[in-house]
């Protein structure tokens, strides 16, 4: 993705409040982290134009970084209905991947069908840490799934998720990031400077930020 391409995305989850920002008043997360931005990406599906915006930038980055997957696979909850509307797009085999197995019937953690060596690429709605879309990763390996890469719609860029991404040896894209979000709301004026301070300093060192 190219600068240009990560602001109209970001602007796009910015008016639809997929992304909220509140420096003075943050949000807490479940991880215990305080945080002055939150992104819910599942509003876009309760925005048509958006959805079909999302959709087609997802398609187009699957397309053109990974053009030899041969499967789609979501991350539950929040990846899922993106990667099937990625899948739907691209006409490609559909699976998702549950936090954990399920405790009944099959005993399942991957729903659909997956055969061993087939190219798969993970759909992700949000990338943090990158800890469950790892998991998901090698929950689809363990069943013999060849996992190319991983697409998602933001990033917050944390050094810990690259580094996590890259040790396990799992390359990934993303529609936009932090840094192309906190450049386009300073543009809008949507945050002062000492906003944009605030913002760049958590980004830096979130789980102690605000504490």
């Amino acid at each position: 993705m190219n600068n240009v391409s990560e602001k109209q995305v970001a602007e796009k989850l910015l008016q639809i409040q997929a992304i909220k920002l509140s420096p003075a008043k943050p949000f807490s997360w479940a991880s215990g982290w305080k945080s002055p931005i939150y992104c819910d990406n599942r509003t876009v599906l309760s925005f048509p134009y958006v959805r079909d915006y999302i959709k087609s930038e997802l398609c187009n980055t699957v397309f053109e970084t990974f053009p030899d997957a041969a499967v789609i696979a979501g991350v539950a909850t929040a990846g899922i209905p993106h990667g099937a509307l990625v899948a739907d797009q691209l006409k490609l085999p559909f699976i998702y991947v549950r936090s954990k197995p399920k405790e009944h019937g099959m005993g399942n953690q991957i729903e659909g069908v997956l055969q061993p060596g087939q190219p798969v690429v993970v759909i992700e709605d949000l990338i943090s840490t990158g800890k469950s879309s790892l998991e998901a990763v090698a929950a689809i390996r363990a069943a013999g799934g060849e996992v190319m890469g991983m697409v998602s719609i933001f990033t917050y860029g944390f050094d810990v998720a690259a580094k996590a991404f890259e040790s396990a040896g799992v390359p990934f894209k993303s529609l936009s990031n932090y840094s192309a979000m906190i450049e386009l709301a300073v543009e809008k004026g949507l945050v002062s400077a000492d906003d944009q301070e605030t913002l760049q300093n958590w980004r830096s060192a979130p789980d102690v930020w605000g504490k």
